[in-house]
């Protein structure tokens, strides 16, 4: 990939979410802000008012995660797919246009509200207490889950079995997030496997 940059010293970075497909926001780049973008994997725009690389993110730790970068057909301008981490907006809004940001997958909804839980206080909730337990402790839940889930297809009720896989994905969505991982990634090696 071989922005150019010849046209002009900043070009446009259109910012998606990777898992709903919204238009979250639109930065610029400069060839600076592009190489910081992908050695971390979080976005670095060149601030036009700042004058200087900005993270989004670097302040209110609402940090945008890269998943993809794809340059379009003239090479100058960038979509970038990632995961935000809280709102996009300076204003609190999911994107800068004031939009939310949504799914129609409960599952990515559910790990959003996961994610959100990662740094409260573990008296808060559930998730925040599996997270301030530690991975081997939620990894010991997902085996627990797991285990569970597999007595029931043997020989519990559908209704059981359906109760014990919302637990067995709602603990691997804790374990997964723990780790840095999203479904996203899951779904990621599950197209590739499928060739596609």
């Amino acid at each position: 990939m071989t922005p150019d940059f010849s046209k002009s010293s900043l070009i446009p970075a259109i910012i998606q979410d990777a898992n709903t497909g919204a238009v979250l926001m639109l930065g610029y780049m400069n060839s600076e802000a592009l190489e910081q973008t992908q050695a971390t994997g979080r976005v670095t725009f060149f601030s036009r008012s700042k004058q200087r690389l900005w993270t989004k993110g670097e302040t209110s730790g609402h940090f945008l995660n890269v998943k993809d970068i794809k340059l379009d057909c003239d090479n100058d301008a960038l979509l970038i797919k990632a995961e935000p981490v809280g709102p996009v907006c300076h204003t609190g809004a999911d994107t800068c246009w004031n939009e939310k940001n949504e799914t129609s997958s409960f599952l990515f909804a559910l790990e959003k509200v996961i994610q959100s839980r990662k740094g409260a206080s573990p008296e808060s909730s559930y998730t925040a207490s599996l997270f301030a337990s530690g991975m081997p402790k939620m990894a010991q839940k997902v085996g627990e889950e797991a285990v569970e889930t597999v007595i029931e297809a043997l020989g519990g009720t559908d209704e059981r079995l359906l109760s014990e896989s919302a637990d067995l994905l709602y603990h691997l969505l804790v374990l997964l997030s723990a780790r840095g991982l999203s479904l996203g990634d899951v779904e990621e090696v599950l197209r590739g496997r499928h060739g596609g």
